[in-house]
């Protein structure tokens, strides 16, 4: 039947109109009902079997009633808890006085046909099942416990909206019946599934799983929250890797069709939207082809129940995760329950059912005694002795350890209850109706029936308080369990967690993970994930076509670091820092600079200073033995200077050693090129003088004018200033400073002097250069003058040695960086003043020291062009 043409039928049918009345009218037998006298009565339709057979129509016949099978005793529990609250409150002395309150339990068999057709029951009166016909009851309906499942309680919902009839659902969390336009008398004991949608998310997140499937029930409401779980799961970054249907009514080759799916997933996880009559089926097969490596999510629509299963079957819960709604134990239920007996309880159309499951025997009543053959009267083994019990083996099918649906159910109906004593209290003047009216119980108005449950709040035994939002939701906790097979295969469901929507959105979740036991039978918590997880220092990449779960892991990029698992994207290190080795953290860079503490430094310092301990020496060698030829020869005053500046040269390389600081930045470059041009100035003016000396030999020759100290003096001046100059506009314009080099190097910073303006540092180079390279032409020029001890032979081959350093230096200073750049101009700096020193001055000392039979003015010019002359030179 389609439930909106339904409506409209019901619609069109109450217009109140006679004619149209009876031509709407709907030929349908009553269905058999669980019933108990009243003063009120408060309807329900409650699913307790889960299998029905319904007809085909041929359409050349009345359809026939649908058939019911496979009774659930966990949902017949959920009835008996309607019957026990009821009598529970009749005895109750002063809660409802004067009044009794009764009631009619219709079965739905999960169908939906079956719902609607109790609810018109209901609302007709005693004349059938017709849409919108309404008998003035006698008892009133207080209203309507059900549906169990969300479909067939949407089906009601619009009927009993239509009335304005009150209606309260023990488990129906479709977020759709929430609305209040579509079905403004629907209430509910448990919250929305909204709420349990983004628990079901939160618990996905909680565990660290990423790649999970789903398995919804074909209908309404599965679409629904299967499409709001999917969402929000995806919201939080995880996956759902497949979305697939189940239903009690799919054919065994559709259910093979969904347990292929699942196996071919690489999911751990797999989430069931359902109710378990849905799942029954799928269960089952799932152990017979033997899928037991899948951890279960159970949603809190499914009723964790054993007894629905085969023994063999647990074995696929064991190690799952459900969520089941707050259940608090009811007091005097279980003694309720064991003073069941069919010939106590006559009126209960379910209990012989139970009966027959309970003791494995078959009930006969009277009629049928009468109507049985003799051959059936004697197997009296197969049929119930009447005197059976309620014995352990039988309360132990109510599973009165897990109480959810059956406790929402009890306090739907004590929140009827408490409405009509707020309806009976009620003072004519002070009412909540028109001109302060009070409603009258016996004759009350479905809408006025309404008005009191939504304004109610009331407690529980346990102290729980319950009230209806403006929405029609109760915000109850949820409890989260663990389904845990024992060795000797017995059936435990160990709360291990809560989830309570009242509480702050941080502490809404908690949970006991050491009381978890897996599948596995460990407490690891199992992966779900389609990629392994990126660890720090690798960051996620994307793989083409599939899931953002589905990704691969690249290491971080140079300067770059991740410090999070799954990172999506690398941080870059400020610049002062770079990545360690596994790039999970930023670390400082080393700072690097030609320090006095490392053996670099320090070979460099020592033989700097050595060095610079030899032209002291010669200095005073020359000094002591400044009275003999070859000092005389050498010019004496030119070669104080010269070993002054050379001793020089060799100290100002102690100023590229060390830490740069902004001083020393200033002088490392500007002293070093100001003392060698005093140094190569000197060198350019010996070799003149001693062109000058070989001229002056010559008696007629003009040049003797030209001896003294006036020609060197002004050539080390005019030399020496145009550097001096050059540096003093560089120190000016753009002087060089301490920089901390980030760029050259990624893991370290170079600590180096910038040297500012670079073309004034190799204008500096190229002036020492120029003066190098004249001195050498001029020496190179002057080679072949005579004499035995020819000083500008040496003066060329010192210049050969100076220029071919620098000359050396230049490639190797740029392809150099940090410290190593320092150390080759150094090097530069010691080797070409060493060259100097030891090409100008060592064979003169060997001289002095070693043959000083060779220190003779004889041996200066040679005995072939000896003269003796008064004026040395």
């Amino acid at each position: 039947m389609d439930l909106d043409v339904c409506a409209v039928l019901l619609l069109l049918c109450s217009t109140g109109n006679a004619a149209l009345n009876s031509a709407c009218k709907l030929h349908a037998s009553q269905q058999e009902s669980y019933s108990q006298n009243g003063d009120v009565v408060i309807g329900a339709s409650i699913a307790v079997h889960i299998e029905f057979n319904p007809s085909q129509p041929t359409y050349k016949e009345k359809p026939q009633s649908i058939s019911c099978q496979g009774l659930f005793i966990r949902y017949y529990r959920t009835i008996l808890a309607v019957v026990f609250a009821i009598k529970e409150i009749n005895q109750t002395p002063n809660f409802l006085p004067n009044i009794t309150l009764g009631f009619r339990i219709f079965d739905s068999c999960l169908s939906e046909i079956k719902a609607v057709q109790a609810t018109l029951d209901l609302l007709s009166g005693n004349k059938g099942p017709v849409p919108g016909y309404r008998c003035p009851m006698r008892p009133p309906l207080a209203g309507i416990i059900g549906e169990t499942l969300s479909p067939s309680t949407l089906s009601m919902a619009r009927i009993t909206g239509i009335l304005r009839y009150p209606q309260i659902s023990h488990s129906a969390a479709i977020a759709t019946l929430s609305d209040k336009v579509l079905f403004p008398s629907f209430l509910r004991t448990v919250p929305a599934s909204h709420f349990q949608n983004i628990v079901l998310a939160k618990l996905i997140e909680h565990f660290g799983w990423t790649w999970v499937g789903m398995i919804t029930s074909d209908d309404e409401s599965g679409l629904q929250g299967g499409l709001l779980i999917k969402r929000t799961i995806e919201e939080n970054g995880r996956c759902v890797a497949f979305m697939d249907k189940i239903h009690i009514r799919y054919s065994m080759e559709k259910v093979l069709r969904v347990i292929e799916v699942v196996q071919a997933s690489s999911v751990k996880v797999v989430i069931i939207y359902s109710a378990a009559s849905h799942v029954k089926v799928l269960v089952e097969t799932l152990y017979a082809q033997n899928v037991t490596g899948k951890t279960w999510i159970f949603a809190p629509s499914f009723s964790i129940s054993p007894g629905l299963y085969t023994h063999q079957a647990w074995k696929i819960f064991n190690g799952t995760l459900g969520i089941k709604p707050y259940a608090n134990w009811i007091p005097g239920f279980e003694e309720f329950l064991k003073s069941l007996h069919p010939n106590r309880f006559p009126e209960d159309i379910f209990l012989k059912r139970f009966w027959e499951k309970a003791f494995d025997c078959q009930w006969l009543d009277v009629k049928s005694v009468i109507n049985a053959d003799v051959e059936q009267l004697g197997r009296q083994s197969m049929y119930c002795s009447r005197n059976e019990g309620m014995n352990e083996k039988a309360m132990s099918l109510f599973e009165l350890y897990e109480m959810s649906f059956t406790y929402q159910t009890y306090l739907a109906t004590y929140a009827f209850a408490h409405a009509l004593k707020t309806l009976i209290s009620c003072r004519v003047g002070r009412g909540p109706f028109a001109n302060g009216s009070c409603a009258n119980i016996k004759d009350m108005q479905p809408w006025q029936m309404l008005h009191y449950l939504k304004i109610q709040r009331f407690r529980t035994q346990s102290g729980h308080e319950i009230f209806f939002e403006k929405n029609g939701d109760v915000s109850t906790p949820f409890d989260i369990v663990n389904i845990q097979i024992s060795q000797d295969e017995e059936f435990h469901t160990i709360n291990v967690g809560k989830i309570d929507p009242t509480a702050p959105e941080d502490k809404q979740v908690t949970i006991n993970m050491s009381s978890i036991l897996w599948k596995t039978g460990s407490s690891k918590v199992p992966r779900s994930a389609c990629s392994d997880s990126c660890l720090p220092g690798y960051r996620k990449v994307g793989r083409e076509a599939e899931p953002a779960c589905c990704y691969d892991c690249v290491p971080c990029s140079q300067g770059e670091i991740s410090n999070v698992t799954d990172a999506v994207t690398c941080l870059k290190c400020p610049d002062m820092e770079w990545p360690n080795e596994k790039r999970d953290q930023c670390i400082e860079k080393s700072i690097e600079f030609l320090s006095y503490e490392e053996p670099l430094g320090v070979i460099l310092a020592v033989t700097a200073s050595f060095l610079a301990l030899l032209p002291v020496s010669i200095l005073c060698i020359f000094i002591k033995y400044r009275d003999t030829p070859i000092v005389k020869a050498s010019n004496r005053g030119l070669s104080y200077f010269l070993l002054f500046s050379l001793m020089l040269c060799f100290l100002c390389s102690l100023i590229f050693i060390g830490r740069p600081k902004k001083i020393t930045c200033m002088l490392r470059q500007t002293v070093f090129g100001v003392v060698f041009s005093f140094s190569v100035s000197s060198v350019l003016a010996k070799t003149i003088i001693v062109v000058i000396a070989f001229k002056a030999t010559n008696p007629t020759s003009h040049a003797q004018k030209y001896l003294g100290s006036k020609i060197p003096n002004c050539i080390v001046s005019f030399g020496s200033l145009i550097q001096v100059l050059i540096c003093a506009l560089w120190l000016f314009t753009s002087p060089p400073f301490p920089e901390m080099n980030t760029r050259s190097y990624r893991e370290k910073v170079i600590f180096a002097c910038n040297e500012g303006d670079t073309i004034f540092f190799y204008c500096m180079l190229g002036y020492m250069g120029l003066l190098a390279t004249i001195s050498f032409i001029v020496a190179f020029l002057s080679r072949n003058l005579p004499g035995s001890f020819n000083e500008a032979k040496l003066i060329t081959f010192s210049m050969m040695v100076f220029v071919s350093v620098w000359i050396s230096f230049i490639p190797a200073y740029l392809s150099t960086r940090g410290k190593y750049m320092v150390a080759v101009e150094v090097f530069a700096i010691l080797c070409s003043s060493a060259g100097l020193l030891c090409c100008i001055f060592l064979p003169k000392c060997y001289i002095i020291l070693i043959r000083p039979e060779k220190n003779s003015r004889q041996q200066m010019v040679g005995k072939k062009h000896f003269v003796n002359k008064e004026k040395v030179i």
